[in-house]
C-alpha cells in the first residue's frame, strides 16, 4: 500500500537500505566478539603475568579506537556482510592491540643462555599476527568480497603493527628510538597530503610495495627474539628503514609526476 504523498521505494533503494542493516549487525558482532576476546585475554594475562588491570584497560582503549574507525568505514563497504577476510584482519587488530599495551610494561630480558619464555610468546604472537596477514587477501579473493575497504583495513593493520613493533623494539633495548621512523612513516605520508594534497593521489598496487612491506614487519619480529644481539638488530632494523625509505620515496616522485599541473594563465 502506498501512502499519500510518500513516493514509492523502489526494490534497489528497499535492497540497499537491507544490505546496510546486515553488514551494520554483521560487523558490530564481529566488533563485539573480537573485543571481548581481548578483554579475556588481556585479563588472563593480568593473572599469568602480573601485568595489571591497567594492561587491560590499555588494551581495550587501543582496541577500541581501531573499531571505532573500522565502523565509521562500514559504508565504505560494498558488501551486505563484514566478511570472513575482515573477520581475520579484525583478529589481527585485536592483537595488535594486546601487543601495543605492553609499551610501557617491563619486557623481560636475559642473557643469551637464558633466554625468557615470555619474550618468546611475544615473538610467537607477533610472527602469527604477521603470517595472518597472508590469509585475509586469499580469502577476499576467495570468498568474491575483495574490496577497497578490506584492503584499507589491511592497510591500516599493517600500519599499527608496524609502529607497535617498533615501539616493543626499542622498550626492550634491541634498537634505538631512530627505528620508530619505520613506525611513523605511513603516519607522516598521510599527514603530508594536507598541505600537498597531490600526495594523497590514487597508487597502483605494487608487489614492490607489499614486499617491502613483508620485509618490514619480519626483521622487527627477527629482533624481538632474545637470541638477536643488539648489534646484529640495529643492523637489520637499519636495512629495512632504508628499503622502506626508498619505497616511499619511489610512490613520492610517482605521485609528483602524475599531479596536475596548474593552468596556465
Amino acid at each position: 500500500m502506498k501512502t499519500a504523498g510518500n513516493p514509492p521505494v523502489s526494490p534497489r533503494i528497499r535492497q540497499e537500505i537491507a544490505d546496510r542493516r546486515c553488514l551494520a549487525r554483521d560487523a558490530a558482532r564481529d566488533l563485539a566478539v573480537v573485543g571481548a576476546v581481548v578483554l579475556l585475554v588481556a585479563l588472563w594475562l593480568d593473572g599469568a603475568a602480573g601485568l595489571g588491570l591497567e594492561y587491560a584497560a590499555k588494551a581495550l582503549l587501543v582496541f577500541g579506537a581501531g573499531a571505532w574507525l573500522v565502523w565509521r568505514g562500514r559504508l565504505a563497504h560494498p558488501h551486505a556482510r563484514f566478511g570472513p577476510a575482515n573477520r581475520v584482519t579484525l583478529a589481527r587488530l585485536g592483537s595488535v592491540a594486546l601487543m601495543a599495551a605492553l609499551v610501557g610494561e617491563p619486557l623481560p630480558r636475559a642473557p643469551l643462555d637464558s633466554m625468557p619464555a615470555a619474550a618468546w610468546c611475544l615473538v610467537a604472537v607477533a610472527t602469527l599476527t604477521a603470517l595472518l596477514d597472508a590469509v585475509d587477501g586469499a580469502l577476499a579473493r576467495r570468498s568474491g568480497m575483495a574490496s577497497a575497504f578490506g584492503a584499507r583495513f589491511d592497510m591500516e593493520t599493517d600500519a599499527a603493527f608496524t609502529l607497535v613493533l617498533c615501539a616493543l623494539v626499542v622498550q626492550a633495548g634491541q634498537v634505538g628510538p631512530w627505528i620508530l621512523a619505520s613506525g611513523l612513516m605511513r603516519y607522516a605520508f598521510v599527514a603530508a597530503a594536507l598541505p600537498w594534497p597531490w600526495l594523497g593521489g590514487p597508487l597502483a598496487p605494487s608487489k614492490r610495495r607489499q614486499t617491502v612491506c613483508v620485509i618490514q614487519i619480519a626483521t622487527l619480529v627477527v629482533c624481538l627474539a632474545p637470541i638477536v644481539p643488539p648489534w646484529l638488530a640495529g643492523g637489520l632494523a637499519a636495512i629495512s628503514l632504508a628499503l622502506l625509505t626508498l619505497s616511499f620515496a619511489i610512490d613520492v616522485r610517482t605521485l609528483a609526476r602524475q599531479r596536475p599541473t596548474p593552468p596556465e594563465t
